[in-house]
């Protein structure tokens, strides 16, 4: 960048910028009064704008205040990633982005095992489940749930599902347990809001041959995690992914429903930017994911007759 000034006339803008005099100013830079003022005539004149107004006070110019925040935030960015590479020397950041449902209740009981296994990489999480341009600030990898169509990106299969409705004992202990899917339309079912990747109750019964036009429904809930926590109150029967209840099964809290085959349309992928899954700690993390991945479709896939 042509326009780009040396890191002095840029620090001392930036202090002028929280002074009113030159002298309060190169108080602070530890240099002299005509220092600051030649550094900051360079900038005007490298940038051709007029940055302050000179009295008997600095004034910013619309030109200097507009300016002001992004040299700020350049140097908080700085100072704040140099304290933070200095705190964890020796280890790289990793900046991963997943679904909020995934990270809670797949990721996170697995993530002990990848800081015994590799102690270098700082995993930082990022939860949303919106899409990610890779670009700027984003997270330097994804996981997502989807059909495995990510055009332009690198992209590697994780695991597939299982669907399945679940309950609570206390829910059974007051309904009694179904002995046949149809019987399911008289108890309460939780129903869960949200696009197609949501399991849905009409796909499952029309996939047990039954077929249904609606559906008694009292609350809609808008967060898998919500309708998961529902079921374990007791408040109904959740129709959920094998790997939102892996605890949950593993100790009684809730119980899986009919063992019906219904592999999930959709699938967990590894995604980033093409280049990026051949760097040293990308490679680690993702061999990392695939053997706890394939760990888990083993144990979903040996829950299905």
């Amino acid at each position: 960048m042509k326009d780009l000034p040396p890191t002095a006339s840029l620090r001392a803008f930036e202090v002028a910028t929280r002074h009113a005099t030159f002298t309060s100013a190169s108080e602070e830079l530890h240099v002299t009064q005509s220092a600051v003022s030649h550094q900051l005539r360079h900038l005007e004149d490298l940038w051709g704008l007029k940055l302050f107004e000179r009295g008997k006070s600095l004034t910013l110019t619309p030109a200097g205040a507009a300016l002001a925040p992004i040299v700020r935030g350049f140097f908080a960015d700085l100072e704040a990633m140099l304290a933070e590479l200095r705190e964890h020397k020796g280890r790289v950041r990793l900046k991963v982005s997943t679904t909020y449902s995934y990270a809670l209740k797949w990721l996170l009981p697995r993530l002990p095992s990848l800081a015994q296994q590799h102690p270098d990489i700082l995993v930082t999480l990022d939860t949303t489940d919106t899409a990610i341009k890779f670009s700027g600030t984003d997270p330097d990898v994804a996981i997502r749930l989807g059909t495995g169509n990510y055009p332009g990106l690198y992209s590697e299969f994780l695991f597939r599902e299982h669907i399945f409705p679940v309950a609570s004992p206390a829910l059974l202990a007051r309904f009694g347990l179904p002995q046949h899917p149809s019987e399911l339309l008289r108890y309460p079912l939780l129903t869960r809001d949200g696009n197609d990747l949501v399991p849905r109750w009409e796909v499952w019964f029309q996939h047990v041959g039954l077929s249904i036009s609606t559906l008694k429904e009292n609350v809609r809930f808008a967060d898998t995690n919500m309708t998961v926590d529902a079921a374990l109150l007791g408040q109904g029967i959740a129709l959920v992914r094998s790997g939102h209840v892996e605890s949950q099964i593993a100790d009684g809290s809730l119980v899986r429903l009919f063992e019906v085959p219904f592999p999930s349309p959709v699938a967990y992928y590894f995604v980033c930017p093409k280049g990026i899954e051949t760097q040293p700690h990308v490679v680690s993390f993702r061999q990392w994911l695939s053997e706890q991945s394939t760990q888990a479709q083993l144990a979903y896939d040996r829950d299905v007759p």
